[in-house]
C-alpha cells in the first residue's frame, strides 16, 4: 500500500488532486479568490484598529461591522442580476476593479477631508453643525472592497454539488476551502510583516497598497484567462419571487440549521469585529521572543496567520472524520468553538502564548465549515444548490446585520442598567459585549443539539 492512502483504500490525497483536476477556467476563478482572500484578509481584520487611529470609538466601529454585514446580505442580487446583462466576465472584472479602488480609497483616508454636516433648523430643533472625521473614508471604501466577494457565493457551492458524489461533499468543499484559506494565512502573515517595521497608520497604508497591487494582477488574469463562454452563474439570482420559492422549498434538514447558523453568527458578529482592538488596546499584547519584538498590532496578524494554519491542517482530517461520525457532530464542534472564543478571550490574561494557543483554539472552527457547506447544499435538488445557499446566507445575514452596532454599543457605551432578579448591574464595556456574545452562541450550540437533522447520505 502506498503511502497516499489510508488503511480503507480511500486515497488521502484525492481533495488535492480533485482541485488541479478542475477546468482550466474555474483554476483560474479559485486562483483570482485565493488572491482577493489574500488582500481581504490582510486589510479587513485591522481596519477596525484603523478607524480608532482616525479618531472614531468603539460605537462607529460597530457601525462599520454592521454595514459590511448589509453589504454581504444585499450584494449578491444585484450582483447576479449585473452578471445575467453583461455577461459574467465582464462583471467579474468590474468587480474586480471596483475592489481594487476600494483598497485605495482606504489608503488615502487619512489624507482626505472630514465633512462637516450643515446645520438645519427644523422649527425648535437645530441639526447638523457637527464634523465626520476622515474614518468616513473608511465606510467609502468599504462599498468598493466588498464589490468582488459579491459574485460567486452560490454559484461556488453549486460547481462543488454537481462535481461531488453526494455522501463525500464534505471533502469536496474541504478541497476548494483549503487553497482559498492559504490566502488567510498569507494575508495575516504578510501585513504582519510590514506592520512589525513602522507605526501602525504607516505601516497599515503599505498593506492597503499592496493588497491593491495584488487586485490588480488577479483582475487582469481572470480577464485575459477566464473564458465564461459556458457559464450560468447569475441565473442563481431572479428576484424576490424565486426568494419566497426557495424559502417555501427549503428542505426540512436547513431550518433547524439555519436557525443555529444564525444564533451563533449573530453572537460572533456582535464581537468580531473588535477581535483586534482586544489585542492590540484591551489586552496591548506584543510578542517577544526568538531574537523577534513585535508590536501588538502585528501580533495580532501572527495570530490571524496561526489560525488559518490550524485550519487548513484540520480541514481534511475533520472532513473525512465527518464521513465516519456524519455532518451533525463536526458542525456542531465548529458551532461550540464560535460560541466559547469571545468569553475566553476577553478573559485572557495578558500574555502572548496564551493568546497564540486561543487563536490556534479558534482555527478549529473553521475545520466545520466544509461539513457545514455539505449540510445546507447536500439537501437540496442538484440544480438548486445554488439558489438554496443564495437564500440561505440572505436570511442569516439579513437578520445578522445589526449585531456589530449592538455590539459596538456594549463594547464602547457608557451606561449601566440594574439587574433587580440577579441583584447585579450591566455595565457597558468589553466585558459586557463578549460574555453577551457567548451566551447568545450557546442558545445557537444547543438548538443545534436538540433539534439539528443529519444529512441522509451521512446518516
Amino acid at each position: 500500500m502506498s503511502d497516499d492512502t489510508t488503511t480503507d483504500g480511500v486515497d488521502a490525497l484525492d481533495s488535492y488532486r480533485q482541485f488541479f483536476a478542475l477546468q482550466p477556467d474555474v483554476l483560474v476563478l479559485s486562483a483570482a479568490m485565493l488572491v482577493f482572500s489574500l488582500a481581504f484578509q490582510m486589510t479587513t481584520r485591522y481596519v477596525p484598529e484603523y478607524i480608532y487611529t482616525l479618531g472614531a470609538g468603539g460605537a462607529i466601529v460597530g457601525l462599520y461591522g454592521s454595514l459590511g454585514n448589509l453589504i454581504s446580505a444585499v450584494y449578491p442580487y444585484p450582483g447576479g442580476a449585473l452578471s445575467d446583462r453583461v455577461g459574467s466576465r465582464v462583471a467579474l472584472t468590474a468587480f474586480a476593479v471596483v475592489t481594487t479602488a476600494g483598497f485605495l480609497v482606504w489608503a488615502a483616508a487619512p489624507s482626505l477631508p472630514g465633512v462637516v454636516v450643515p446645520e438645519i433648523a427644523l422649527g425648535p430643533l437645530d441639526l447638523g453643525g457637527w464634523a465626520v472625521g476622515a474614518w468616513l473614508w473608511v465606510f467609502v471604501g468599504l462599498f468598493l472592497t466588498q464589490a468582488w466577494k459579491s459574485f460567486g457565493l452560490g454559484a461556488t457551492f453549486a460547481i462543488v454539488k454537481q462535481a461531488t458524489e453526494p455522501s463525500r461533499l464534505a471533502m469536496g468543499f474541504a478541497s476548494t476551502e483549503i487553497f482559498r484559506r492559504v490566502g488567510f494565512l498569507l494575508g495575516p502573515a504578510i501585513a504582519a510583516a510590514v506592520l512589525a517595521a513602522t507605526e501602525f497608520q504607516v505601516g497599515f497604508r503599505y498593506v492597503l497598497l499592496l493588497a491593491a497591487g495584488f487586485a490588480a494582477v488577479a483582475t487582469v488574469a481572470q480577464q485575459y484567462l477566464y473564458d465564461a463562454s459556458e457559464d450560468t452563474v447569475g441565473d442563481s439570482f431572479e428576484g424576490l419571487d424565486t426568494i419566497r420559492a426557495d424559502l417555501a422549498a427549503m428542505p426540512e434538514t436547513l431550518r433547524p440549521l439555519l436557525i443555529a447558523d444564525t444564533l451563533i453568527r449573530f453572537a460572533n458578529g456582535l464581537v468580531y469585529v473588535f477581535f483586534v482592538v482586544v489585542v492590540t488596546r484591551y489586552l496591548g499584547v506584543g510578542f517577544r521572543g526568538f531574537g523577534v519584538s513585535l508590536s501588538p498590532e502585528a501580533f495580532f496578524g501572527v495570530l490571524l496567520a496561526v489560525e488559518m494554519v490550524v485550519a487548513i491542517l484540520t480541514k481534511v482530517p475533520v472532513s473525512k472524520l465527518a464521513e465516519r461520525t456524519g455532518l451533525k457532530p463536526v458542525v456542531g464542534l465548529g458551532f461550540l468553538v464560535y460560541a466559547v472564543f469571545p468569553v475566553l478571550l476577553i478573559n485572557a490574561p495578558a500574555d502572548q502564548w496564551v493568546l497564540v494557543a486561543l487563536f490556534a483554539f479558534s482555527g478549529l472552527r473553521f475545520a466545520g465549515l466544509p461539513a457545514h457547506k455539505a449540510l445546507i447544499v447536500g439537501p437540496a435538488e442538484q440544480d438548486a444548490g445554488g439558489r438554496i445557499t443564495g437564500t440561505y446566507y440572505l436570511v442569516r445575514n439579513t437578520i445578522v446585520i445589526p449585531s456589530a452596532a449592538v455590539g459596538g454599543l456594549l463594547y464602547g457605551g457608557d451606561w449601566a442598567v440594574p439587574v433587580p432578579l440577579l441583584d447585579a448591574v450591566l455595565v457597558a464595556g468589553p466585558e459586557l459585549s463578549f460574555t453577551l456574545a457567548t451566551v447568545t452562541g450557546l442558545l445557537g450550540v444547543a438548538y443545534f443539539a436538540v433539534f439539528g437533522r443529519e444529512f441522509d447520505a451521512y446518516a
